[in-house]
């Protein structure tokens, strides 16, 4: 009879004596280990102190006794809530759903578990979810977008990593950001280089670093390109506001601008309806672009193209990025890719 064969009998025995689950002294009986390196390994510690056969060999063990750590207990001995707490903006759309996927699939792995706080909208402000976030939490991971509820929460006076946020001025230990310039630089490349000369900016009408470096990204490449000329037209994030700027400014006089440049894949679906209500076909009469790739940009008609943000990426670096705060490390640096994935909503303009 094997070792975890007799322990898990051992263990048997002694739920029916009242206790109701296996320990870590039978686990490391089983596995032929000491308790320490029990906890070294399912404390995910036990890198340069035990060796991947060992560490093997005890997750075996600990799986087939059905043995879970007593995270209270443990957590009361090192201080520690293993909680984490991400702040975004209201959920209007999937792509921070996408991140906090990524972000509560890693911290599982290292034993933490992520708590979701949307930002409240038109609600008034937003109120400290816990009694004592401090006491709480162990950290807290928040995009930018919804700096007014991290500042509630008393966030910047935890362990702390911003989502889109500006490096040089950001509250945080750490940032992790997409590469959003280059996508804006991407889109525009494209767009020029179809022939495209007079482009409508159609932007998000939110006070946030990462629309001002779409804006400002977008200025300067097309004012590299002689001929070309850039209108801006300000909108909420939601279709029927982008609806009513798009309308606006492709009414206004003057030459009507060629393409659409818009913040957000939503504010493009916007743009869509405005452009059919004006008898406008796309890409035919005019060229329609996005940014982040979400479901919506393959469900509309043309499909759009758009710039793919992987938020579940966004978020694991995130994470990533805490964890190393917390362990006193510095935190892997640089943006992350993103990828123009061009689709049918751009052509090159008509003649005039």
């Amino acid at each position: 009879m094997c070792a975890v064969q007799e322990s898990r009998r051992r263990s048997a025995r002694t739920v029916a004596h009242g206790s109701t689950r296996p320990t870590s002294r039978d686990v490391a009986q089983a596995a032929g280990v000491s308790q320490a390196a029990v906890s070294l390994v399912l404390g995910d510690k036990w890198r340069g102190r035990v060796s991947e056969t060992t560490a093997e060999r005890v997750r075996q063990a600990a799986r087939e006794l059905g043995y879970r750590p007593n995270l209270a207990a443990r957590n009361l001995r090192l201080g520690h809530t293993r909680t984490v707490l991400l702040v975004v903006p209201a959920l209007t759309t999937e792509f921070f759903a996408g991140v906090y996927t990524g972000a509560a699939r890693l911290a599982a792995r290292h034993g933490f578990g992520v708590v979701l706080y949307p930002s409240p909208e038109g609600i008034g402000p937003a109120r400290d979810p816990f009694a004592s976030a401090q006491t709480a939490l162990d950290g807290v991971i928040a995009s930018s977008m919804a700096a007014d509820a991290l500042t509630a929460i008393h966030g910047d006076q935890l362990p702390l990593v911003m989502l889109d946020s500006d490096p040089q001025g950001s509250l945080g230990a750490a940032t992790v950001n997409l590469d959003i310039a280059d996508g804006v630089r991407q889109v525009a490349a494209h767009l020029i280089g179809l022939g495209h000369r007079r482009i409508l900016h159609l932007a998000a009408d939110v006070p946030s670093w990462t629309f001002d470096v779409r804006a400002r990204e977008l200025a300067t490449r097309i004012a590299e390109t002689p001929g070309t000329s850039l209108r801006t037209a300000r909108a909420p994030i939601s279709i029927d506001g982008a609806l009513t700027a798009t309308t606006t400014a492709l009414t206004a006089p003057g030459p009507r601008p060629t393409a659409i440049v818009s913040d957000d894949d939503k504010l493009a679906a916007g743009a869509y309806k405005a452009a059919r209500r004006l008898g406008l076909r796309i890409p035919d009469d005019i060229s329609v672009t996005g940014l982040d790739d979400l479901a919506l940009a393959t469900a509309i008609d043309p499909e759009l193209t758009t710039v793919r943000l992987d938020a579940e990426l966004f978020g694991e670096r995130g994470m990533q990025a805490l964890l190393a705060v917390l362990e006193g490390r510095e935190p892997q640096g640089g943006d992350i890719p993103v990828e123009l994935v061009v689709r049918g909503s751009t052509a090159p303009p008509s003649a005039p």
